[in-house]
């Protein structure tokens, strides 16, 4: 086996690939920009009635700048890229298309097909697509069967709902090669690939799988890619797998641009737990969430915090699906004020009116920086996104504010001042942030550097492109 650094995405990507009357080109790391001349309305966009209706019945007054682009690209069968930020309604903007797609396509009369295959880097973010899937295809005289193929929780009610197969499968990838090695699930007959929040799937840590299931898929397919973020060399990933292909990017309106105030504290490392809970007394937020790095410190600061008198919970990978679900749940609820967690809850996780973010400990990288402080400042409200710097941490925090194009003063809190300084001129490396122990995509990374120093093979730490913060949700997934 190759390793990850210099295998290919796709066993199809070296077939020629078909022409247009008027082909428009992937613009490789500038997504083209398509102006729409005037505000369209979903029926404008070429939608059925049906959904039509469901899009009123849903609350969705106008198209969303994304909605507007990628809808007809979509209905047209054309491969696409789509880059819009955060609560821009991304997620509509494929299932309605895919929805009137999948009713005006044939049926097979013996059985079932599979017609679009969604992944998602998180069992979460497949239960939220599932959720607006229902929510969209209720108004179709005939809807279709949707499973969900996610990990935590037991396999064989899954292995039970494909029986017959079904017509949508919205699944993490892990989950999902598993059903397929059972027999259970068909990618030969898949029409439709969406990867949503594409720049994690096409990352190292997802690579080997992602590979497996592009094994599995049939030549002739569409291919979707939205994310809030594309790193530059993701972006290279992403053209081996599209074809004749669009790229789109939705600024975001002047009325929806974040609201989202970053600050930076120095602070020993020993204090940081120490820090959070005096910000949580004095800061007045109702609630907040914490991120942090590992597991172990998952538990560690959440049981910290509970110590303290706060109604904290900790929220991760390891944790079973019911009890991710019940924890993700009560803090949406108000009955939790901290949620403390990795970055499983950075990703396509709508908390409304969540006041404050803190990065206990830093993001691996600048994009996924990004997606965690997007987690405030949604549905016009305004946030906080509050970062912790170590000494250790300094060149690390320097490399994301220079992707992002900011700076952030550095704060000291009274009580809470750093013994250590950081170094003056520290070099702003972007393998991660030192003293931690590598993880797993830091070992792929490692491999892949001594593979090839030149290969096409994303580092999301040391790529991300620059990205100004995740604006508001709004009122669409």
């Amino acid at each position: 086996m190759a390793p990850p650094a210099t295998r290919r995405l796709d066993r199809h990507a070296r077939r020629p690939r078909p022409k247009a009357d008027n082909p428009q080109p992937f613009l490789g790391a500038l997504p083209a920009f398509r102006i729409v001349s005037s505000s369209p309305t979903y029926a404008d966009l070429g939608l059925r009635p049906e959904l039509l209706k469901a899009t009123a019945e849903q609350g969705y007054a106008v198209p969303t700048p994304i909605q507007a682009l990628a809808i007809p690209v979509v209905l047209q069968g054309r491969d696409l890229r789509a880059m819009a930020h955060t609560g821009s309604g991304k997620t509509a903007a494929f299932v309605l298309p895919l929805l009137q797609r999948w009713h005006e396509a044939p049926r097979h009369r013996s059985r079932r097909a599979l017609h679009t295959l969604v992944l998602v880097p998180t069992r979460e973010l497949a239960v939220q697509v599932a959720d607006t899937v229902a929510q969209l295809a209720a108004t179709l005289p005939e809807r279709p069967k949707v499973v969900r193929a996610i990990g935590g929780v037991s396999i064989n009610p899954q292995l039970m709902a494909l029986r017959g197969g079904a017509d949508l499968v919205i699944g993490t990838p892990g989950r999902v090669l598993d059903l397929a090695r059972h027999n259970a699930l068909r990618l030969s007959d898949c029409a439709v690939l969406v990867l949503d929040e594409a720049d994690r799937l096409l990352d190292l840590g997802f690579a080997e799988e992602l590979q497996a299931i592009l094994d599995e898929l049939p030549a002739q397919r569409q291919n979707l890619l939205f994310s809030a973020t594309f790193a530059p060399r993701t972006v290279q990933l992403a053209d081996v797998l599209l074809r004749d292909s669009v790229a789109v990017t939705a600024p975001a309106p002047v009325a929806e641009l974040p609201q989202i105030a970053q600050r930076a504290i120095a602070v020993d490392e020993s204090r940081r737990t120490a820090l959070l809970r005096h910000l949580i007394a004095t800061e007045g937020w109702p609630q907040v969430l914490v991120f942090v790095a590992t597991k172990h410190a998952c538990e560690t600061v959440a049981d910290k915090l509970r110590k303290g008198g706060l109604a904290a919970e900790p929220l991760h990978g390891m944790l079973g699906q019911g009890k991710r679900t019940q924890v993700l749940a009560d803090f949406k609820a108000g009955r939790l004020q901290v949620l403390v967690a990795t970055d499983l809850a950075a990703r396509g996780i709508d908390i409304a009116q969540l006041p404050a973010v803190v990065n206990h400990d830093l993001a691996r990288s600048p994009t996924d920086h990004v997606h965690r402080i997007g987690r405030t400042g949604r549905a016009g409200a305004s946030g906080v996104a509050v970062s912790f710097v170590p000494a250790a941490a300094e060149a690390h925090f320097r490399l994301i504010e220079k992707r992002q194009g900011l700076r952030v003063p550095r704060e000291q809190v009274a009580g809470f001042e750093p013994q250590q300084a950081a170094p003056a001129d520290a070099p702003a490396a972007g393998g991660g942030i030192k003293g931690k122990r590598p993880n797993k995509k830091d070992k792929l990374r490692a491999a892949a550097g001594k593979a090839s120093s030149g290969s096409p093979a994303v580092d999301a730490a040391a790529t991300a492109a620059p990205s100004a913060p995740s604006a508001s949700e709004g009122t669409q997934p």
